[in-house]
């Protein structure tokens, strides 16, 4: 009989029935913690973080509580005494769609409307832009409801800190696109306020056709849902300027920090709009005729022109007249006219006048007739 005998082989075969125990039996796991420590993770779960998931419940562990042990510890130890319920068996592998290789080439940006403040007994919208190339949130807040305003409001956040982005993708919602017939190809050629907007620009618009062409963002409210409104209400917010204020300052900060990702490539897209032209075109434009009386007409308001030096009154003249974010007004003789290009971008638009912005700083040349 070849091979080592009983008695000089090694291994589980030379050992015997004894080679088939787990030698770790009756040792204690290097991730063991102290029965007490187990206790305290329990009650700040019941006592603090209620509802929180597992993961949720991790992050702040280790964030805010010098936590070290590892995120597998802390499911278990949740799941075992029913906090948490085991998580269901994932569906077959589907394969992503890959990321466009450079930050700016393509921004996400949806609304979704949700609880997402605890304290109040209503639905808010959050709106959220997001970076195709990284996941990472570059604007989000909440507002009574999502349309042409939150819109501009979100693309001059993201304009003033990071640049034109080339491309926006969005769902076919009526301030984004005109649909003639529900459920069929946009009309690009016919365009809403948000278009208008995004032409001047020079930033392409890309409509989504199913809710999964929209995957990412998707995900990102499947986060934000199960998150933001358990960190609002652990931070005591009620209101929704103080949500806002918490979303930009605290939360955004800490989401990217978990979730996004490292671009493939380090250079950017976004171009820089160093004359800050965005201010004056991200906003609700619309063509009014002015009265005898040198008053203009608008959405149940009276806005009078000033004497001005360029005419003696503006009676029957066409004006233009721009309804910002921030709800300033201001008033237009002459359309905004191209010229040259905008920061580099071949193709772009730029205004010939522009108006004061919603802050009170002066942008480029001519003053509005009235603001």
């Amino acid at each position: 009989m070849s091979g080592p005998s009983a008695a000089g082989g090694t291994g589980t075969k030379a050992k015997g029935a004894a080679g088939l125990l787990d030698r770790r039996l009756g040792k204690a796991s290097a991730q063991q913690a102290p029965v007490d420590q187990v206790h305290e993770v329990l009650t700040l779960y019941r006592e603090r973080y209620g509802g929180f998931t597992a993961k949720h419940f991790h992050d702040k562990l280790r964030q805010h509580h010098g936590f070290e042990l590892g995120y597998t510890w802390t499911k278990l130890r949740l799941q075992a005494a029913g906090l948490v319920p085991k998580a269901p068996r994932r569906p077959a592998h589907r394969k992503k769609r890959p990321r466009r290789p450079l930050r700016g080439m393509m921004l996400h940006q949806d609304g979704s409307r949700h609880r997402w403040l605890p304290a109040l007994e209503q639905q808010l919208d959050l709106i959220v832009t997001l970076d195709e190339a990284t996941s990472e949130i570059y604007s989000a807040f909440v507002v009574d409801e999502e349309g042409t305003t939150s819109t501009f409001r979100a693309l001059a956040e993201v304009i003033a800190a990071q640049g034109l982005p080339c491309a926006l993708y969005t769902d076919r919602a009526s301030h984004y696109f005109f649909t003639p017939k529900a459920g069929e190809k946009v009309a690009k050629d016919q365009m809403t306020q948000v278009g208008r907007a995004l032409a001047q620009l020079g930033i392409e618009r890309i409509p989504a056709y199913a809710p999964e062409a929209r995957g990412r963002s998707e995900r990102a409210f499947g986060t934000l849902q199960d998150r933001l409104p358990k960190e609002l209400a652990l931070a005591g917010i009620t209101t929704i300027e103080a949500a806002n204020r918490f979303i930009r300052e605290i939360y955004l900060p800490e989401h990217n920090a978990r979730f996004a990702v490292a671009p493939e490539h380090p250079e950017t897209a976004f171009v820089a709009d160093a004359a800050g032209v965005h201010r004056d075109i991200l906003c609700v434009q619309e063509e009014r005729v002015v009265g005898n009386d040198n008053t203009v007409r608008y959405r149940g308001l009276s806005l009078q022109i000033p004497p001005s030096p360029l005419r003696r009154h503006f009676v029957k003249a066409r004006v233009r007249v721009h309804d910002y974010p921030d709800g300033t007004l201001a008033i237009f003789h002459a359309w905004l006219a191209p010229r040259g290009d905008l920061g580099g971008r071949p193709g772009a638009p730029r205004a010939a006048s522009a108006a004061t912005a919603p802050d009170g700083s002066p942008i480029d040349h001519d003053q509005p007739l009235a603001a």
